[in-house]
């Protein structure tokens, strides 16, 4: 049975009142934007005269995690049933009682399905294309691309459809914020702005937790709810004094203490790096780095060389994994054959880099002093692509950065999320 907490002001305004074209649930983190929009979405297919919605979320997986989850626990599975595998896509199944039948013993039922996309790349564009829907419901919206926002709104032909949303805040220059939310008004959709407190759920406790797990600019959008631009340092919050460390720093024995890892940020044509990564469980401790250029020395290195530089910078113990970028794939299996154990690195770009933020603003990651000059020069010119910002794309500029790209492969790899809220 799914138990509700009492809904906030917030909440039942959303419940009772999204019935605009566009409904738009954005804010903090844990702000009880998902249940409310959970609660308005069932509302309005069950009272809808029509058959066919659509659901989305960034992966099939997360959209099933966040929301449909949640559904099942509301209806039961025996009246919200979800088929990955099945003839024209994932779908939900959804049941409901005709009102038209009240008697029991006549009891009839309307079913309504909910086709279900993962919508974080182009691809999904054409997976939609062609549909007929009467809504759409959309998990964390500002991570699709643009294409699939605009085909998804044409698919809403039905009379009566409806959009609902929930994001958490992103670029103010994204095409979301500009074209959706700051027109809200003008074009007649509906947008809430949530807030912690806007959760009655939360306890003290927890939302101080949370709020510990972000900082910078993750904190103002992610716990304050602002549409704030990135710019700048990457990692404003990197010290040198510090987030670095000498052999004297360290406790007699400490390698016995902590768990080694190696994280390859492997390059072609770029720079190849490999950074000694030592886990205590509490602080990251990046003993030394290699560092190849191939266009600085003149000469790129075959597969076989670099594992060979591996080999002796790993001397005569092997890490617990070596960590390294999927498309890596000829340079792992020269590895696999040199009896390195490999770990595929989590590339998720921002969610890597916030986590990393709040690593090094804690003072969780420590790198030596004297042995990773190139980590130390990288860092502190990593710098937000303020160009790409202005059309709403969040990245880092792509300039001397292989350091950081494996610092963050190693962080999201290997780092739990619980980590980061102490």
């Amino acid at each position: 049975m799914f138990e509700f907490k009492p809904f906030s002001r917030k909440q039942l305004e959303v419940i009772c009142n999204a019935d605009a074209f566009i409904n738009i649930l954005e804010g903090s983190v844990r702000s009880g934007k998902t249940i409310a929009s959970i609660i308005a979405w069932i509302d309005f297919v069950q009272s809808s005269p029509h058959r066919v919605f659509l659901m989305t979320g960034s992966t099939s997986d997360t959209l099933y995690r966040n929301v449909i989850e949640d559904i099942e626990r509301i209806l039961g599975k025996k009246r919200a049933r979800y088929v990955k595998s099945a003839k024209g896509g994932a779908r939900l199944n959804l049941k409901f009682r005709n009102p038209a039948y009240p008697d029991e013993s006549k009891q009839k039922f309307i079913y309504k399905i909910c086709y279900c996309v993962g919508a974080h790349d182009e691809r999904a564009e054409g997976r939609i294309r062609g549909m007929t829907v009467a809504g759409w419901y959309a998990d964390e919206v500002t991570l699709y691309p643009e294409s699939v926002v605009k085909q998804a709104i044409n698919r809403m032909s039905l009379v009566g459809a409806r959009a609902i949303w929930t994001t958490n805040p992103d670029s103010p220059y994204h095409p979301i914020k500009k074209e959706f939310i700051d027109k809200a008004a003008e074009k007649e959709y509906k947008n809430w702005h949530f807030v912690l407190n806007d959760n009655l759920s939360l306890d003290e406790d927890y939302k101080k937790n949370i709020r510990n797990a972000y900082v910078g600019l993750w904190y103002k959008r992610m716990i304050l709810g602002l549409w704030v631009l990135a710019e700048g340092a990457v990692y404003d919050m990197w010290d040198e004094k510090e987030n670095t460390f000498t052999d004297d720093d360290l406790v007699p024995g400490f390698k016995s203490l902590a768990r080694r890892y190696i994280s390859v940020d492997f390059g072609t044509k770029n720079a190849t790096v490999f950074l000694d990564c030592w886990d205590d469980g509490d602080t990251i401790w990046i003993m030394d780095e290699y560092y190849y250029s191939g266009k600085e020395k003149g000469r790129q290195k075959e597969n076989s060389e670099y594992a060979d530089d591996l080999e002796t910078f790993a001397g005569d113990e092997h890490p617990l994994y070596v960590i390294i970028d999927p498309s890596a794939a000829s340079f792992k299996t020269t590895l696999r054959n040199r009896g390195f154990r490999l770990k595929d690195a989590d590339n998720e770009v921002l969610e890597g880099i916030r986590m990393t933020s709040t690593m090094l603003a804690k003072r969780k990651i420590k790198v030596h002093l004297t042995r990773c000059t190139n980590f130390q020069k990288e860092i502190n010119g990593y710098v937000w692509d303020e160009k790409a910002a202005l059309r709403g794309i969040e990245q880092p500029l792509k300039n001397d950065d292989h350091c950081m790209d494996a610092i963050r492969y190693f962080v999201k790899t290997i780092i739990k999320p619980r980590r980061l809220v102490g």
